[in-house]
């Protein structure tokens, strides 16, 4: 069980969470924080330096929310081609129905970060990278059990799935219109079973 310093600190990150990838790391104000909390100032700088440590804690939570998600997703089906159409089917409608308010949080704070926050870039990058990764993973796994096509590059082809997906989501998001990324989904179910399968 958590301690009562604990359940503060990670009630101050799920509500930073939804500040930060909503409002980004400029706008959000202590001050919102502060609010959103409905907590002293001794109460959040008791547990955080600042602002930006307050940030690196909501990124990695909120990022956890969508990989943990995403996992159970996976988790249900038996082959690559399968997990991966399970990956797409979780982001259908995301733009109006993420896990986090505010959109994805990869790419939300991928804009946001800069050479001003070298800290935040680098865990920003490490995420993207966990989440190539896993397809990689997953592709390759599917090419060992011959669900996947041998010369398929795993490599290449996770980062045109998740650069899809990410960008499927800054247009329906800028657009306000979730059919745009649902389309993209469906284009990447269909590489999927023309390109990648066996």
């Amino acid at each position: 069980m958590l301690s009562k310093a604990d359940r503060t600190t990670q009630f101050i990150i799920e509500k930073a969470a939804q500040l930060f990838n909503t409002k980004g790391f400029y706008v959000t104000s202590m001050g919102n924080i502060l609010e959103a909390t409905g907590l002293a100032k001794g109460g959040v700088y008791g547990n955080f330096s600042g602002k930006e440590e307050i940030a690196l804690h909501a990124f990695n939570y909120a990022v956890e929310q969508v990989m943990g998600e995403v996992r159970l997703k996976v988790r249900t089906k038996n082959t690559a081609p399968d997990k991966l159409k399970a990956i797409f089917d979780y982001y259908k409608n995301y733009s109006v129905n993420p896990t986090i308010p505010g959109g994805c949080p990869l790419l939300n704070a991928s804009c946001d970060v800069d050479d001003t926050l070298p800290q935040m870039r680098e865990q920003v990058a490490q995420a993207v990278q966990q989440m190539l990764d896993g397809l990689v993973h997953i592709l390759e796994k599917g090419k060992a059990k011959g669900e996947i096509k041998p010369q398929v590059n795993a490599e290449e082809a996770a980062e045109l799935m998740f650069s899809q997906i990410e960008g499927g989501i800054m247009l329906a998001k800028i657009t306000g219109n979730p059919g745009k990324l649902n389309r993209i989904l469906d284009h990447l179910r269909q590489y999927v079973e023309k390109e990648l399968e066996a």
